[in-house]
């Protein structure tokens, strides 16, 4: 097939990586002149992934014309930018299949990709996937084996973009739970920033066990008042991408957490970041979901505080540690 990434970010490049790998014909787009030449002359991404060959049967691009006629299209742009890169490029998104690869909420909207996607550029449902799942890109395009999931309410699509990704190193399962698995790829960067702050206070693995269980607790509950499957929270989608999200040095999210436990500001946190931490914009998406959802999420409220009303990260664990008791039923 004829595919391609819009995005040069280190987890577009990784699965444009992957595509060109398994022969299909893939064009990966990026805005950056400099970072495309450097990917189509060198096949190295110098900016996001530096330390890693790519397939040298990828074609890199600055050019949306380039991008035409192709059978899936990735959406490889970070949540907060899919509506500006779609208006200021006038990208029209014409291919038979759309495949989301951002995690996120749009913060003024509370949006998901699919429903961002569907205002913006008219994707419908049938048309539309979202691949989420545990995927760090620094060990996708190592070809470190991988599993992720593919999602849509038309499984004739989440099959064919399962066929043109699955590989030795690559798996690809498909579920219908769209909005399950956009909000557990979402909302789980909450709790990472969490385990973050915990590593940067040096509490110990009985604090982010605590941390990582009642995390999947809250976010399912806000997921399931939403209208996703509880059993997604339990998968690939949800533990899976839970589970790296908050353990590895990959994850920028809990970058973000461990330098606030360590007692640095966000500005200046962010500042140095070259690739977008989703987690800091979902706490906000999330904090406005669960009061109009009317969804407790005890965590989110209090990484909440901590990143908008700079509380100090202990007090928000004392706060947290003496809430009033519950059963663990109360998942």
């Amino acid at each position: 097939m004829k595919v391609c990434v819009l995005g040069a970010g280190s987890f577009g490049t990784s699965i444009a990586n992957v595509l060109a790998h398994n022969g299909h014909t893939t064009i990966l787009w990026g805005r950056e002149k400099e970072l495309i030449t450097d990917i189509q002359t060198k096949f190295v991404n110098t900016l996001y992934l530096p330390d890693f060959n790519l397939d040298p049967n990828l074609t890199a691009t600055t050019s949306l014309d380039d991008t035409r006629d192709c059978d899936i299209t990735f959406m490889a742009i970070p949540t907060q930018y899919i509506r500006s890169t779609i208006h200021e490029y006038s990208i029209s998104l014409t291919s038979p299949i759309v495949v989301n690869l951002s995690k996120g909420v749009e913060q003024r909207t509370l949006l998901t990709g699919s429903q961002i996607l569907e205002q913006v550029a008219g994707i419908s449902s049938d048309r539309f996937c979202v691949l989420t799942g545990p995927s760090h890109a620094e060990e996708v395009v190592r070809s470190i084996p991988t599993a992720v999931v593919v999602a849509s309410t038309n499984t004739e699509i989440a099959q064919t973009v399962q066929r043109a990704l699955m590989n030795a190193f690559f798996r690809v399962y498909t579920t219908t739970d769209v909005i399950g698995c956009e909000l557990s790829g979402s909302l789980k960067n909450i709790i990472a920033i969490a385990a973050g702050i915990i590593d940067g206070l040096k509490l110990g693995d009985n604090t982010k066990a605590a941390m990582f269980t009642r995390g999947i607790a809250e976010i399912s509950r806000l997921g399931v008042a939403r209208g996703a499957e509880m059993s997604t929270f339990f998968g690939l989608a949800g533990i899976g991408d839970l589970m790296v999200t908050c353990n590895s040095v990959h994850s920028r999210n809990r970058f973000v957490g461990e330098q606030i436990g360590k007692g640095k500001r966000l500005t200046d946190i962010l500042a140095g970041m070259k690739s977008v931490a989703e987690g800091v914009i979902t706490t906000a998406a999330a904090y406005d979901m669960s009061k109009n959802y009317n969804v407790e999420m005890p965590i989110t409220e209090q990484i909440h505080q901590i990143l908008f009303d700079y509380k100090e990260p202990m007090k928000a664990m004392f706060d947290l540690m003496s809430r009033s008791s519950k059963s663990e039923v109360w998942w």
